[in-house]
């Protein structure tokens, strides 16, 4: 894993904007898949038979992968803004949807584009964005007495504990970012002298 921030969707968001008697509903979500993502404006559309459009964005790995529809509005009107403030908002993994309810005024393509990209950013902004951090899990099995020496230690590395199970040994689960991965591991075999090596589970993104 690269030792980078991963930036996504905190939950679910939701916004409300009228423009001109246009109202714009805007829908916000983490998505796991490309499918899921589908689904989802699938859904919001079947909630919203009566709209006049529903257009949608997605991101994903770092903008790699990305699709947006303009759903009847002039191209480039509405999808490509919704997807520019998911670039501009750094997220990935993350989907938004605006349903349009028409209030009998036109609003030109540059309206379009405000009113679109105001209520993706709002929906956003509802939804919350979080940062990760990467981080590596460890199986480590121990004495008792080192355990208590290692409990003391691991909070100096920031390290999160996510399981303890005790029988004639002590096995800890615990999770350390990637940049202080290396420093643990030498202090660990410093303590034990060398006899204690924790053996990699595998690699997470978590907020510490």
């Amino acid at each position: 894993m690269e030792n980078r921030l991963y930036t996504t969707l905190a939950g679910e968001g939701r916004s409300e904007y009228t423009e001109k008697k246009s109202v714009f509903l805007g829908y916000a979500k983490r998505i796991e898949s490309e499918e899921e993502a589908l689904d989802y404006f699938r859904a919001i559309k079947k909630q919203h038979p009566d709209a006049r459009h529903t257009v949608w964005a997605f991101r994903r790995k770092d903008g790699i992968v990305a699709r947006y529809s303009d759903d009847g509005e002039p191209q480039g009107s509405a999808g490509v803004p919704m997807l520019e403030i998911l670039r501009k908002a750094g997220v990935n993994d993350a989907a938004v949807a605006v349903v349009r309810y028409f209030g009998g005024i036109l609003l030109g393509v540059g309206g379009l584009s405000r009113a679109y990209g105001k209520a993706a950013k709002d929906a956003i902004e509802d939804a919350g964005i979080v940062t990760y951090e990467p981080y590596a899990v460890y199986s480590l099995g121990c004495s008792y007495g080192d355990y208590e020496k290692y409990r003391a230690e691991f909070p100096k590395f920031g390290v999160l504990v996510d399981d303890v199970l005790f029988s004639d040994r002590v096995k800890v689960i615990f999770a350390v970012k990637e940049e202080k991965k290396e420093e643990l591991l030498a202090r660990i075999r410093e303590m034990s002298g060398g006899a204690d090596c924790p053996e990699f589970l595998e690699n997470r993104y978590d907020k510490g």
